[in-house]
């Protein structure tokens, strides 16, 4: 200890860093950020009628995955699967209205695990399920276990809700709507959304506590709402639909036609109607983005940005149009396909865009390798860490989808693989198998079903093989689960008056 007195200063004067060569990495944060419904029609992406900014600045400094899918293509199953990391076959609840502890109770959701390591972690509107936009102001199918403060923005899209135009009379959440809004965005659920967002960080920024925030927004799901000035970005003329007749569904399996043609007043729209649609559907887009660009300038204002891992990401696509079908709950890549940008500070990988299929249960094992954190044994997403060091192994060969459509004959059961190239769809219904095959290097719509061709039948047999054991596995059960109830009842739902236009 008397040699050590004389020895520490001049070996501190050697090297100034000494006393903190041991010291821990400082923590860094997270912010979550989630749309509902958003397709890959931004900026970064490639659409050249898409105004987002401030997700396209995001994309340039982040690491944007191109080829990222959902494992179910709806609200509820999909944000369950996010949240947990697993696949809906594992967390069995593939409908909505199904809160995650109905189906597997025993669960430690993202969320959970960031309270469990010390973080304070806050949602700020729709994470889990919630019906769009009834629930709004309401914590929906939320998870508390999940939080430690909740906020559930309402709007002036919800008090002017009996302004809103829509395909039928008595519309839904499922039906197309639109309305240009009067009032700023700071008026809309998204837009109080954002400001309480921006009030978070402010808040951690002076009380150094770590957090992991998830800002959920509602849109651009229908009702399709957006302050004026949004709309008056785009004119009727950039847009056109897609034209699908009945000949090309016979070219498919029975489940995947049902799949299109399931909201019969969404058929055969008339162009000019669906022009404005898309358009609305555009406007709301660049309104999400702007909501968006809120938070993530408040995130530099406040010096967070060196400090905290941003995520940003969609529940599923969304059809606009085509295979002659609106909305989502297909297995095409228009509903599977999502856009992902994970910005990790200080990281010398931007810009960088990573075109191997990836799924949004990477995000869950992801967090936690970046943090440093043990990633819980029942996860069965894959971390994407590797990318963001530079790596260009795959972490993935496919991504891998499900769904189920009710058919004349009972209950189908869908699966699908994208992989760099090709997408393969299996259908199983009334004792019977059919597949379906796309070669994207030649149609990257997804219209021509080559599943029967011979010059094909080499690459669909190795695809067949890899899907069935991709089902295999996406339905073993996870280790440290816990309880996996089979068959739950979604939640009772009381009706209600349907909102009515007044004239």
């Amino acid at each position: 200890m008397h040699l050590l007195k004389y020895i520490l200063p001049f070996l501190l004067s050697v090297n100034p860093a000494f006393i903190h060569a041991t010291d821990p990495p400082e923590k860094m944060n997270v912010l979550f950020i989630i749309t509902d419904d958003l397709n890959c029609a931004i900026g970064a992406y490639g659409d050249p009628l898409a105004h987002t900014p401030n997700i396209d600045k995001l994309a340039k400094k982040g690491v944007v995955f191109t080829n990222a899918h959902v494992q179910y293509p709806l609200c509820g199953p999909s944000r369950v699967s996010i949240m947990t990391g697993l696949y809906p076959d594992q967390t069995k609840s593939k409908e909505l209205r199904l809160y995650v502890r109905q189906t597997i109770p025993d669960v430690e959701t993202l969320g959970q695990k960031f309270r469990k390591e010390n973080y304070h972690s806050v949602r700020v509107g729709k994470v889990y399920h919630y019906h769009n936009p009834r629930d709004i102001g309401t914590a929906g199918n939320d998870d508390s276990y999940s939080w430690d403060r909740t906020v559930n923005p309402y709007g002036r899209d919800k008090i002017d809700e009996y302004k809103i135009d829509a395909l039928k009379y008595d519309w839904n959440g499922g039906t197309l709507s639109w309305l240009e809004a009067d009032g700023t965005d700071e008026e809309q659920t998204d837009g109080i959304g954002a400001t309480e967002t921006m009030g978070f960080l402010d808040e951690f920024a002076s009380s150094g506590e770590n957090f992991f925030l998830a800002y959920g927004l509602y849109r651009p799901h229908v009702p399709f709402v957006a302050p004026k000035p949004y709309f008056d970005l785009y004119r009727y003329s950039d847009f056109s639909v897609p034209i699908s007749d009945n000949a090309y569904l016979k070219t498919i399996p029975s489940p995947a036609a049902i799949s299109l043609r399931s909201k019969k007043e969404q058929i055969n729209i008339k162009s000019e109607q669906a022009k404005y649609i898309k358009r609305a559907y555009y406007a709301t887009t660049s309104f999400v983005d702007a909501q968006i660009g809120r938070v993530l300038n408040k995130l530099e204002e406040t010096g967070l940005d060196k400090n905290t891992i941003v995520v940003f990401t969609s529940d599923h696509g969304y059809h606009l149009g085509e295979h002659g079908h609106w909305q989502k709950q297909t297995l095409f890549n228009d509903a599977t396909r999502v856009p992902l940008i994970i910005l990790l500070p200080g990281n010398s990988v931007s810009n960088r865009r990573i075109d191997d299929p990836v799924e949004l249960v990477d995000i869950f094992p992801t967090l936690m390798e970046l943090l440093r954190m043990e990633t819980p044994a029942f996860v069965s997403g894959k971390s994407l860490h590797s990318y963001m060091q530079g790596s260009n192994k795959p972490v993935r060969l496919s991504a891998l989808t499900e769904l189920q459509v009710n058919t004349p004959n009972g209950l189908a059961q869908g699966y699908s693989i994208k992989t760099k190239r090709f997408r393969f769809t299996q259908w199983k219904y009334a004792g019977k198998t059919e597949y379906e095959l796309y070669d994207h290097k030649f149609d990257k719509s997804e219209l021509k079903n080559i599943n029967n061709e011979k010059a094909y039948a080499a690459i669909r047999d190795s695809l067949q093989k890899v899907l069935s054991q991709r089902v295999i596995d996406a339905n073993r059960y996870p280790s440290g689960l816990g309880r996996q109830i089979e068959n739950t009842a979604p939640w009772f739902e009381p009706k209600r008056m349907p909102f009515r236009k007044i004239n």
